[in-house]
């Protein structure tokens, strides 16, 4: 299994993000480095997706700080073309076949083993079915399958075992087994308890 070519690591000092102008989360302090990954608990509505948001740059902190590190440079903002972010909606085409939607996100990241992909997350078997007639959860699947494509270090989850059975749930595990082993760093948000391993940040609504 190869390395990720660059080190990324994340950090929180004291941070804090709003919704519509309102505090939601504050006194977020952790450290994320290489191989490491994260789980976020908390009820619905506690801040989770917010700040999921938040590290992946599309709302800016309200308070405290964030900071990236790459190899050995610091930076403020999410490093670029190091973040995949899994957010709570599916990303796929419905009027696409899973493949073809697959295949999509690989021209636009500059490759990528599509066939790979579609087995890892167990797809293969409806590739050519269009998303919009898929399940739930298949397209959950097809969504995940996307992350590998991206070949990103760092991946923001937003419950991904959502609507997935258990052994998708296994299925996911295993992916971000695999991401971290090769040094990349994840934080996941999710119900399901992802085990031992995992850095915990519990968020209070």
């Amino acid at each position: 299994m190869s390395s990720y070519r660059r080190a990324i690591s994340l950090a929180a000092d004291n941070a804090g993000c709003d919704r519509a102008g309102a505090a939601v989360v504050r006194g977020v302090t952790f450290s994320l480095g290489p191989g490491e990954g994260m789980q976020l608990f908390g009820p619905n509505g506690s801040g989770k997706s917010s700040l999921l948001s938040m590290f992946a740059g599309l709302i800016r902190p309200a308070e405290g700080g964030i900071q990236w590190r790459v190899d050995d440079a610091p930076g403020d903002t999410a490093p670029e073309g190091g973040v995949f972010f899994l957010g709570h909606d599916a990303s796929v085409k419905p009027a696409l076949t899973a493949e073809e939607n697959l295949r999509f996100w690989a021209q636009a990241n500059g490759g990528g083993d599509v066939d790979k992909a579609l087995n890892a997350v167990d797809a293969a078997s409806f590739r050519h079915l269009r998303a919009g007639r898929l399940s739930a959860g298949q397209r959950r699947r097809v969504d995940l399958a996307r992350a590998l494509l991206a070949d990103r270090e760092v991946w923001l989850l937003d419950e991904p075992t959502a609507a997935i059975d258990r052994d998708g749930v296994r299925i996911i595990r295993k992916l971000i087994d695999d991401h971290l082993a090769r040094g990349g760093i994840a934080i996941v948000a999710t119900h399901d308890d992802l085990g031992e391993g995992f850095k915990r940040l519990e968020l209070a609504r």
